[in-house]
Formats: C-alpha cells, structure tokens, sequence
C-alpha cells in the first residue's frame, strides 16, 4: 500500500479515504480505494509480481479498449507492484447481456492483426506467456503455447519426458486436426471470470491474456468452466461463421488451458491433460 499511496500523492495529489476488498481472481490482492477528492480506483496489487508483470497487463487491456468493441477498464496507471483501473461498479446482467457479449466478441476477433504473437510477452495467470511474431499459426500454437508449458510442467516434475514426448508427438499432428485461421486479437483467457458485468448490465473484459491467436481458441476456452449461454454463441456465429467441427476441437485448444492450470495448480489436472494428449495420439 506504501507504494500506491506514493502514487497517489505525487502524481495525483490526493490520498487514501477508504477501501474496501473486491472478490475475484487468486493471483492478486484486488481491492477498491476512494481517494479523499472522491475518486473510485479499482487497485490490483502483488508484491512479488515480475516487473513487466502489471505493464504487460495494461498493454492487454489498452488492445482491447482500443478496438471499441466492448468495454474493457481504462488503464490508470501500471507500476511495478500494482495496476490501477477505472473502477466499474457491478450489475446484474441485463436482458441483452449475452447478445452484447457474443456480438462483441465477433466484432473484437475481426480486428486485424499482423501475425500471430503480440506487441510483448505476457502472463497466463502467473504463468509466463511467450508472443514472438510468427507466421505459422500451428507453430505458434504447437511452440509458444503447447511445448512452452508442457516443458515447465517436466521441469517441476508434473509431466514425465515420456508424457512430454507424446504432447510432441501431437503438436506434429496439428496442421491435420486443426483448420487453417488468420491471426486475431483475442482476450486469451476469457472464462466467466474474467467478465465483469456493470452497473447497466453490460459485459466487461477484464484480466486478459491478450494476443494474436486463433479465435476458435477463444470460443473453446469459453466451454472450458461450464460454457456460456447458448444467446451467446448464436449471436456470434450469427456475425463470424465458425468451421463445421469447432466443438469437437474444443479439447485441443483448451489443452494450453489445462497445461497451464497443471502448472499453476499442481497434479489435479495431470489426468485431463494426459487424457486429451491420447485421444489424439
């Protein structure tokens, strides 16, 4: 907190009124502060955080916002320990809530990208997330997302080489199982989590893992926790028409996800990853 009431003082000339605790998220310690001129701050704090940590997220959110497509906080400031957000106060979703969400998130997943990766490497909840740019979308995914977490997991003993050769052996195999997509902007994490419904009742994308990815990769991570709303889906493939099959490849895609869950987590996902590595091997 010395750190942000330092902040507050020089750059904005205030202090501390109140705060109060937000509910959400494992990583940070998230809270809301009324300073004394009035002002409301959503403040995302870690101590030990890497020092590219809170800037890498502020690059995320600034992507997203700047597409304006949906709503996504506005980026106060980013500093080494902490991150400070417009604060949005919540609200019970509306009646057009899942309609907003999906027409959005066609609208997001159609803004042009250059290639696949991002403008800087960033993190997958606390784990790190490597965005070099590269051409190949398979070998974006195969390398950067499959490899890259299937080798911490064996470097901390939750996969064996033999487990680690067999997530090989499928990232050769993903130019058969997985179609052919241009490059898109993406939220990169988006589960129900990590949607923040406001006081009007609108969605909000917060907490991203921002990057030039595939779309289908986002739409599967939405079915990962419990899936969205059916509105949802229908009002995004009313706008962005998605390749027959994407639900039977959900499982590929959400291997990353689970891969990472294994790595932040621990064993209680080892089976869901070696389960999905056989099936397609």
């Amino acid at each position: 907190m010395d750190a942000i009431k330092h902040w507050l003082k020089t750059e904005l000339d205030t202090d501390v009124a109140r705060t109060e605790p937000l509910s959400g998220g494992d990583i940070c310690d998230t809270v809301r502060i009324t300073t004394t001129d009035g002002r409301d701050l959503c403040i995302k704090q870690q101590a030990t955080a890497p020092a590219d940590f809170f800037l890498a997220e502020a690059a995320g959110l600034e992507a997203l916002r700047a597409t304006d497509t949906l709503r996504v906080p506005e980026v106060i400031t980013a500093q080494p320990t902490f991150i400070a957000l417009e604060y949005i106060a919540p609200g019970r979703p509306g009646p057009n809530y899942w309609r907003d969400l999906g027409e959005g998130l066609a609208a997001l997943h159609r803004q042009p990208a250059p290639h696949f990766g991002f403008t800087m490497d960033n993190y997958c909840g606390r784990t790190p997330q490597p965005n070099p740019a590269t051409t190949d979308g398979h070998a974006f995914f195969a390398e950067q997302r499959l490899m890259y977490q299937g080798r911490l997991a064996e470097a901390a003993g939750l996969l064996s080489s033999r487990e680690l050769n067999k997530l090989e052996t499928l990232c050769r195999k993903l130019p058969e199982l997985l179609p052919e997509q241009a490059p898109a902007l993406i939220h990169g994490d988006l589960w129900g989590g990590n949607i923040h419904c406001d006081e009007t009742g609108n969605p909000v994308l917060i907490d991203p893992a921002t990057h030039w990815g595939w779309p289908e990769a986002e739409l599967a991570m939405t079915r990962l926790f419990g899936g969205f709303s059916g509105g949802f889906y229908e009002h995004y493939t009313q706008m962005n028409a998605l390749d027959s099959g994407w639900q039977e490849r959900v499982p590929l895609y959400n291997l990353y996800h689970l891969l990472n869950h294994l790595n932040l987590f621990g064993g209680g996902y080892h089976a869901q990853v070696n389960q999905i590595v056989s099936r397609y091997t």
